[in-house]
């Protein structure tokens, strides 16, 4: 930690290295830990104000964007599939 902030271009390497290191071969970058930490952050009772203000979002519409608590599917839902 320092003084200084982490440049955009250092901050993404360091992700993709260490999504390397553990095997996640997914794409990532610096917005899906933001999109993760928005979602963990409401889906435990936070709210989207207070998200927002997190996230130094100007409008809670923004932080909408990186919440993924909808894109959960349920088992049961998988398995209404049936080949």
């Amino acid at each position: 930690m320092s003084e200084r902030p982490l440049p955009q271009a250092s901050a993404h390497a360091m992700v993709r290295r260490r999504a390397a290191a553990a095997g996640i071969t997914t794409p990532l970058g610096c917005h899906s830990f933001r999109a993760t930490g928005i979602t963990a952050y409401l889906a435990n009772g936070g709210t989207l104000e207070t998200a927002a203000a997190m996230a130094n979002h100007a409008s809670t519409r923004t932080t909408q964007l990186y919440d993924r608590r909808g894109d959960r599917v349920s088992l049961d839902e998988v398995e209404r599939i049936r080949l």
